[in-house]
């Protein structure tokens, strides 16, 4: 395999369509290719619905979403894809998908002589010229992602997500936390939803409101609720506890969750795309995860730590809970045990790979 000679790329392609968590999970790996490559022109390929996230974003030249996979237009937009990419002249495509889409819309143009020169992929194998080591589809997006790179020799150094809010939301934020009072690392941020259609991933709002009681108890002078549209009854319902809960649903779009939580003490929530923004804020995140593998589902970042119990039908997946003992796996974690290791957590003493009273496992 031929070494990557980094100063003759011109143009470079970077491939990512979704989940929306793992894009902000790839905006680490895009910074790495921005800072190894800067010279080049680099274009960015999502979705329609992600490609609001980059409208600021200087690291790209051009950020343009074609839906491959849309039900009715696949085909036809599937060519609009192939003779876009084919018009790019791209020397080097880094392709960041998990599944085969992206990479059989490669293999048509490879066997038509008109893939980009240089090719790396999650997957491995054709059309690929480059291989990385890490291939396996069960592991974290995170690693997998920086293989990716490694296999072409760009260094992975950027450890949280990185993405760029319009300039003119700061002022904005700022306006929101002195109406508030929320001053630096005097309050905690909830984040107590997670998608309707997953509700086995909720924590539960009454264990939410509890804990958000208690560490109001313990000295907190504001909690902050932050979720979107599925949640705004849950967040309701918490902030009736009291005017030192504030109440932000409904209030941020996606790029001013990182800003908002940047002055936080600490941040809880549950596996929820919420999370992956807040990990941007690089403070101190606990995720509560349950059906969901927190080795695959956890928010990238050095201050993450995720949790789970230790019970034989843990990352179940399922929308409904078969175990007699319903929603055994969140039941474990009591809002008493988290309030208590809020300190740990923002003193960096809770860490992933720790066994926890209580029959918990941190990652």
């Amino acid at each position: 395999m031929n070494a990557v000679q980094h100063d003759r790329i011109r143009r470079v392609l970077v491939i990512k369509w979704s989940a929306l968590g793992d894009v902000v999970t790839a905006s680490a790996l895009m910074e790495d290719i921005a800072r190894a490559l800067p010279h080049a022109e680099i274009h960015l390929n999502t979705q329609p619905n992600c490609a609001g996230l980059f409208a600021h974003d200087p690291r790209f030249s051009e950020v343009w979403a074609i839906d491959v996979r849309s039900k009715n237009q696949r085909w036809t937009n599937s060519l609009a894809w192939l003779k876009k990419v084919r018009a790019g002249h791209y020397d080097l495509v880094v392709d960041l998908q998990r599944s085969d889409h992206s990479r059989f819309l490669l293999t048509l143009l490879w066997l038509i002589g008109s893939a980009p020169r240089i090719r790396v992929g999650n997957r491995g194998g054709l059309p690929y010229t480059h291989q990385p080591v890490l291939r396996d589809p069960r592991s974290h997006a995170f690693p997998m992602m920086q293989s990716v790179l490694q296999a072409i020799g760009i260094p992975t150094r950027t450890l949280h997500p990185v993405l760029y809010p319009a300039p003119d939301r700061a002022p904005f934020i700022e306006q929101l936390r002195r109406e508030h009072g929320l001053g630096e690392n005097d309050y905690v941020v909830l984040l107590p939803g997670a998608a309707a259609a997953h509700p086995l991933k909720r924590w539960g709002t009454q264990r939410f409101a509890e804990l958000a009681q208690r560490l109001h108890q313990q000295g907190m002078e504001k909690i902050v609720l932050i979720g979107g549209p599925d949640e705004v009854d849950v967040c309701a319902e918490i902030a009736t506890l009291g005017e030192w809960v504030v109440n932000l649903n409904g209030r941020l779009q996606l790029l001013d969750i990182a800003p908002l939580c940047a002055g936080a003490a600490a941040i809880v929530g549950n596996d929820t795309g919420t999370a992956h923004f807040a990990s941007i804020a690089d403070r101190p995140l606990l995720v509560l995860c349950g059906p969901t593998d927190p080795r695959r589902v956890k928010p990238i970042g050095p201050r993450v730590v995720a949790i789970q119990a230790v019970l034989p039908c843990i990352s179940c997946y399922a929308k409904t809970c078969s175990n007699p003992d319903t929603h055994a796996c969140m039941k474990a974690i009591t809002p008493e045990w988290l309030a208590a290791q809020l300190p740990n957590l923002i003193a960096g003493d809770l860490r992933a790979g720790q066994d926890l009273p209580g029959s918990l496992r941190s990652f």
